[in-house]
C-alpha cells in the first residue's frame, strides 16, 4: 500500500470508508525535518490510541523555521515518516496552519507532544485555534507523553545546519539569555504605541525574461512578463512592526500622480497619515529582473526612479506635518525617523523630532538617488542608530576600515551610546558604551536584499524600545534581516511569529 497520500484522496475516497466502518483516526502534525527517537516515541502513542494514524507535514515554502530550513526536502520527509510502521498514511500540508489537513481529515485524535498541552509555550498562538478547529469536527486533543527531543538542535548541531561560527555565538548568547526572555520582550511590546515618519517609496518590480543582447546595440531585448507593486520606505518599516507594536502611525507624503494607495495592504493597526503633495508624484521606484524558476535567484539589471535631482516639498506639506508633530509627539513611546533623503524631513522636522520624542530610533540612508548628499551626521540626537558599512564610512570617512572607533565617533556626534552596524554577509555589529561586539550573519540563503536593512532597523528598533540589552537588540534585528532577505522586495511584512521562531531555532544549539 502507497502510504503517501494527498489530502483530496483522504477526505474523499479514505476517510469515508473509514468512518462506514467505525474507525478511529488519529492526526499528528509537524515539520518533521529529522525523524529521531522522540519522534518515534510521539508516534507510536498516537497510533496506540486510534485504528488509523494519519502524519502530515508542512511544506517546505510555508515553513518559518529561518532561511535554509527545513533541511531536508518534502519528499524526502515524506518517504521517512511512510518508512514507519506506526504509521498508516502521509501527507503534505500546504498551508500556513493545518487547518486545511485537519478538515481533510476530521481526526478523531489531533495528537501533539506534552510541550504543547501549555499555549504559553506556542510561539506560534495556533494550539488554541487548532483546539477549537478539531473539536468542531468532532474530535479532541491528546498529548503524548516521553523525552523531548530536537530535530532542530541535531541538524544545527551534527549536519552543519549552522555555520560554526554561527553554533559558537549562539552557545555564548543562550548562556547569558533564554529564549523566554526573548519572546516575553516581543510580547510586550504589543503595549507601544509608535510613530513612523518618513519617505513613503512604492517599489515596483517588472519581471522579465530576456532573451539576449539587441544585435546592433549592447542592450538587452527582454519581454515582460509581469509586474508587481510593494509598500517601501517608511510603509515597509511600519508594516514590520506591525506584528509587534500594538498601534502605529505612518506618517509621509503622497503625490499628484494618482497612484493608487489601496494596493499597500496596510494592518488594520496601522493609521496612515499621507500628507499630499501638489508639486511632486508619489516616489515610485522600478526595477526590472529576472527570476531563476525553482532556485528562486533574482537577478536586477535595470532601474528607474522619478525622485527629482534636488528632491524638496513645498513648505505648506512641511508645515502640515509640522502641526501634527508638534501636538501629537508626546503621545508615542517611540518614534521610528527612517530617512531616505528624498526630501520629506525638514531640518525644522528633524529638530522637533530630536528635540522632543520620547525615544528616537534612527536610520538615515544613502542610496543611489543620494548618494553621499545624505549623512546621518546631520542628526544631533538618536536613541539608537542603524546603518550599513556605507553609511558608516560615508559620515566618518576619517576612519576608513576601523568599524569600531567609527562607530563610537558616530555616537558621540547624535549624543547616544547605542548602535548597530549591518555588514552584509559579515553579519551586523553594535556598539553599547564601551562595548563593542560582532554578531555572524545567521543566513548566507538570499533571494533580495533590497528590504534586508529595513527589517533589521524595525526589529532591531522594536527590542532596543522595549529596553532590551544591545546584544538581544542586535541578534534580533540580525533575524529580521536575515528574514528580509529572502523577500522579493518588500511583498510580505518580517512578522513577529516568524522572528521568533527563528531566534528559537538559532537557540536550539
Amino acid at each position: 500500500m502507497n502510504k503517501i497520500i494527498t489530502k483530496q484522496e483522504f477526505a474523499e475516497k479514505i476517510r469515508p470508508e473509514l468512518k462506514k466502518n467505525g474507525k478511529t483516526i488519529a492526526l499528528c502534525h509537524g515539520v518533521f525535518d529529522l525523524v529521531h527517537p522522540g519522534h518515534i516515541v510521539h508516534l507510536k502513542q498516537a497510533s496506540e490510541i486510534a485504528d488509523v494514524l494519519v502524519v502530515s507535514i508542512t511544506a517546505s515554502e510555508y515553513v518559518r523555521k529561518g532561511p535554509g530550513r527545513p533541511y531536508f526536502d518534502d519528499a524526502t520527509r515524506m518517504n521517512f515518516l511512510s518508512a514507519i510502521e506506526y504509521v498508516d498514511y502521509v501527507m503534505l500540508s500546504e498551508c500556513f496552519t493545518v487547518d486545511d489537513i485537519i478538515r481533510a481529515v476530521e481526526p478523531d485524535f489531533y495528537v501533539k507532544g506534552e510541550e504543547y498541552s501549555s499555549s504559553e509555550n506556542d510561539i506560534t498562538g495556533k494550539i488554541d485555534s487548532e483546539r477549537r478547529l478539531v473539536e468542531q469536527h468532532g474530535g479532541k486533543m491528546y498529548f503524548t507523553t516521553g523525552q523531548v527531543f530536537s530535530s532542530t538542535r541535531i541538524i544545527n548541531t551534527m549536519l552543519d545546519g549552522l555555520p560554526e561560527e554561527v553554533v559558537s555565538f549562539m552557545e555564548n548568547f543562550r548562556y547569558r539569555h533564554s529564549m523566554s526572555e526573548i519572546r516575553k520582550i516581543a510580547d510586550n511590546s504589543a503595549k507601544l504605541n509608535i510613530l513612523v515618519i518618513g519617505d513613503l517609496i512604492i517599489d515596483r518590480y517588472s519581471y522579465c525574461i530576456v532573451h539576449g543582447l539587441i544585435n546592433k546595440d549592447a542592450v538587452y531585448s527582454s519581454r515582460l512578463e509581469n509586474t508587481e507593486d510593494f509598500a517601501g520606505g517608511s510603509a515597509a518599516v511600519a508594516r514590520h512592526l506591525a506584528s509587534f507594536a500594538g498601534k502605529i502611525t505612518l506618517v509621509a507624503a503622497v503625490g499628484n500622480n494618482d497612484y493608487s494607495l489601496s494596493s499597500l495592504n496596510m494592518p488594520d493597526n496601522i493609521r496612515t497619515l499621507f500628507f499630499e503633495s501638489k508639486e511632486r508624484a508619489t516616489i515610485i521606484k522600478q526595477k526590472y529582473l529576472t527570476h531563476g524558476g525553482k532556485r528562486q535567484e533574482y537577478r536586477k539589471y535595470f532601474g528607474v526612479h522619478n525622485i527629482p535631482r534636488f528632491p524638496s516639498y513645498e513648505e505648506e506639506l512641511h508645515d502640515k506635518i509640522n502641526d501634527f508633530l508638534n501636538s501629537s509627539i508626546e503621545d508615542f513611546d517611540a518614534v521610528f525617523l527612517c530617512d531616505f533623503g528624498h526630501g520629506l524631513l525638514a531640518p525644522s522636522t528633524m529638530n522637533i523630532l530630536q528635540d522632543r520624542a520620547k525615544y528616537l530610533i534612527l536610520n538615515c540612508q544613502n542610496n543611489s538617488a543620494n548618494y553621499g548628499t545624505n549623512p546621518i551626521t546631520k542628526y544631533r540626537r538618536a536613541d539608537l542608530f542603524c546603518l550599513d558599512q556605507q553609511e558608516l564610512f560615508l559620515a566618518m570617512p576619517m576612519y576608513l576600515g576601523d568599524e569600531e572607533n567609527a562607530l563610537r565617533e558616530l555616537a558621540k556626534c547624535l549624543g547616544c551610546s547605542k548602535g548597530c552596524l549591518t555588514r552584509g554577509a559579515s553579519g551586523a555589529a553594535y556598539i553599547d558604551g564601551s562595548n563593542f561586539m560582532k554578531c555572524p550573519a545567521f543566513s548566507l540563503h538570499v533571494k533580495d536584499t533590497v528590504g534586508a536593512g529595513d527589517s533589521f532597523y524595525s526589529v532591531a528598533g522594536i527590542y532596543a524600545a522595549m529596553g532590551a540589552s544591545m546584544d538581544i537588540v542586535t541578534v534580533m534585528g540580525n533575524i529580521g534581516g536575515a528574514l528580509g532577505a529572502n523577500i522579493i522586495g518588500n511583498k510580505e511584512a518580517v512578522e513577529k511569529v516568524n522572528v521568533l521562531k527563528y531566534a528559537a531555532t538559532l537557540m536550539n544549539v
